[in-house]
């Protein structure tokens, strides 16, 4: 069996707003979003009997690796700004659990939740483009489970292996002069900033992306959406620039839906981003 255009690796979830419990995860998002825009797509994950694979899209291939419990986030969002809490979790994803036949992946997206994805696991795709969204190991947990931002001190090691890195402007609340040593050290950067638009380097400089407006339903994988969009338009034109405007246009029209049914296909992302590019 072929490899998948598109890979993504790190923990689905089950993300709990009040009674409502969904599934959900970066590499979830992500695979999704690929899948959409026309990519073959798998994810390498871990989860418990609980996690409900039937919601995935059939098209979407799963690897999991077998755990007692499902990672599971409780939010919360407050004037804004999303507070999570974390009330289990799956077992850990190393090179080891990489299939054999999945090594030659064209993108590959390491997008940990939870410090769960080694960073070294990037080795067992030697012809991939690999990105990562560090999300993931900036976290920690505090008391009772409440999530909280640390320091990446693998930082440096780590990005060695990686074409280019997504952050949040949440994630690096605190460690931004941190994260201007980190931008520098891949060929592409991006820090998403939600409403504000983002902020692109290439090989270290620094453009500006403007927002698209959009009718905020739900934040939740925003980000993720970003990151996969920009890697398949930017293996398909070669353009960061092209790559980071439908990226913003993608992840703009992922929050006015709730969970991932408003992730945008291909002609949809098109028509959007035409409009987008008119306005400017």
């Amino acid at each position: 069996m072929s490899a998948p255009e598109f890979v993504a690796v790190g923990h689905v979830t089950l993300d709990r707003f009040g009674d409502a419990l969904r599934p959900g995860g970066a590499a979830l998002y992500a695979a999704i979003t690929a899948a959409r825009l026309g990519l073959s797509a798998g994810i390498l994950t871990s989860h418990g009997e609980d996690f409900p694979l039937e919601l995935i899209p059939p098209r979407i291939e799963v690897v999991s690796v077998p755990a007692p419990s499902t990672t599971v986030f409780e939010h919360q969002h407050t004037c804004g700004d999303r507070t999570l809490r974390v009330t289990s979790a799956a077992g850990p994803l190393t090179e080891a659990d990489v299939p054999d036949d999945w090594r030659d992946a064209a993108l590959v997206l390491l997008a940990p939740v939870m410090n769960e994805v080694d960073p070294r696991l990037a080795a067992a795709f030697s012809d991939a483009s690999v990105a990562a969204e560090a999300q993931g190991w900036l976290r920690g947990l505090g008391k009772d489970g409440a999530v909280r931002t640390v320091r990446w001190d693998a930082a440096a090691e780590a990005l060695r292996s990686f074409q280019a890195i997504f952050l949040s402007a949440a994630d690096v609340r605190g460690q931004e002069s941190a994260m201007s040593e980190w931008v520098q050290r891949v060929p592409i950067g991006v820090v998403t900033a939600g409403r504000r638009g983002a902020l692109l380097y290439v090989n270290g400089d620094r453009y500006e992306v403007r927002p698209r407006r959009a009718a905020e339903v739900d934040p939740t994988g925003a980000g993720d959406v970003f990151a996969a969009t920009f890697l398949a338009r930017y293996r398909r034109d070669g353009d960061p620039w092209e790559a980071a405007e439908a990226a913003t246009c993608a992840a703009s029209l992922s929050v006015e839906g709730v969970g991932w049914s408003a992730v945008p296909d291909a002609a949809n992302l098109d028509a959007v981003l035409t409009e987008y590019r008119r306005a400017a």
